[in-house]
């Protein structure tokens, strides 16, 4: 990171098939996520900080307990810049509401969101992720204004 980019608030979360995709993805992207600030549920944060030490890794709770839920919170007081979720399509969660909840925040509060290597690598590749680029913020006045 130059000392000229804005420093990006990044929370991390990935299912157990996924974690060590995300940990291999963290390092190969390393110049570009290093003097970023990162949130990762439990064990992911855990594992992220001990693979890569000089990252800046606050761990959250576990998924399941509440760590989902913690990062919804995050994105929805704006203290979140982008979502990096590794989803294991092809196992089921006990939590699955909890999942859905977060990405459904991620969406509604217009927060990028990469759900695999593939969307993380354009995310972090992107003039935008190297600038001041600030996503438009959503609009609720609609909603908060409607008649009930």
């Amino acid at each position: 990171m130059t000392a000229q980019q804005p420093r990006k608030h990044i929370a991390l979360v990935a299912h157990d098939a996924r974690k060590a995709d995300l940990i291999t993805w963290i390092g190969a992207n390393i110049a570009t996520l290093d003097g970023n600030a990162f949130w990762a549920t439990g064990t992911t944060g855990q594992k992220v900080r001990a693979a890569h030490p000089t990252l800046d890794v606050t761990p959250l709770k576990s998924g399941p307990l509440g760590g989902d839920q913690q990062i919804g919170a995050m994105i929805a007081e704006g203290r979140i810049d982008l979502l990096v979720f590794f989803v294991d399509p092809m196992t089921a969660q006990p939590h699955d509401v909890d999942v859905k909840a977060l990405t459904r925040l991620a969406t509604l509060y217009n927060i990028p969101m990469a759900c695999n290597e593939a969307t993380a690598d354009m995310i972090v590749s992107s003039s935008h992720f190297a600038s001041g680029y600030i996503p438009r913020k959503a609009s609720f006045t609609d909603y908060e204004t409607r008649t009930v």
